[in-house]
């Protein structure tokens, strides 16, 4: 008999022990994913910090595209008043951001003065930069969304995120228009 209840005590302490890993498992991915998401954010500032140093150095070469420069201001104002937990907004003015600075990329491509100065060199190669690291940031918020996801249905992990209402996380898309190529015109 004392044999017996050695058994069960064993075997539901394996049993704690499963769960507990499988919880913990599931907490630290969501943490993880947050974290990255976290990055995405930073990286998103940083990048608006940088642009209205650039709008300022393309101003004093180009008067032509005031509109653009316009649109960029406007999706940089427009990117600090999403609110921090709308991730889909967020991601969807900022694509729109990466769009308009494309095209101011290469409306540059004309203004050979504004190509040479070094102060717009510094910049486009920090903005550069900064667009690499978003999208760095934003394939590991996607690798470990997908990895929680997994974790989320799968078996045994699954019963333990229902019981504890972990719910599976939205992957950040690029809309197809931010696929396409910029259009430049000089036509009048």
């Amino acid at each position: 008999m004392t044999m017996t209840i050695l058994i069960v005590i064993l075997v539901l302490v394996i049993l704690i022990g499963i769960y507990v890993v499988l919880y913990n498992g599931l907490v630290q991915l969501r943490v993880h994913a947050q974290e990255s998401w976290s990055q995405i954010d930073v990286q998103l500032q940083r990048r608006n910090d940088l642009i209205p140093n650039l709008v300022s150095t393309v101003k004093g070469y180009s008067k032509y595209e005031a509109s653009t420069l316009e649109k960029v201001t406007q999706l940089r104002t427009a990117l600090n008043n999403v609110p921090d937990d709308d991730h889909a907004q967020k991601m969807a003015v900022s694509n729109e951001l990466t769009g308009t600075l494309r095209t101011l990329f290469a409306v540059s491509e004309n203004y050979p003065d504004l190509k040479a100065s070094t102060e717009y060199q510094q910049l486009m190669e920090e903005i550069s930069n900064t667009e690499n690291k978003i999208a760095y940031s934003r394939q590991l918020y996607n690798s470990t969304v997908a990895a929680l996801d997994a974790k989320i249905q799968t078996f045994p992990s699954n019963l333990v995120a229902k019981l504890h209402h972990f719910t599976p996380m939205e992957y950040l898309q690029v809309p197809d228009d931010a696929k396409q190529t910029p259009k430049v015109s000089f036509d009048d």
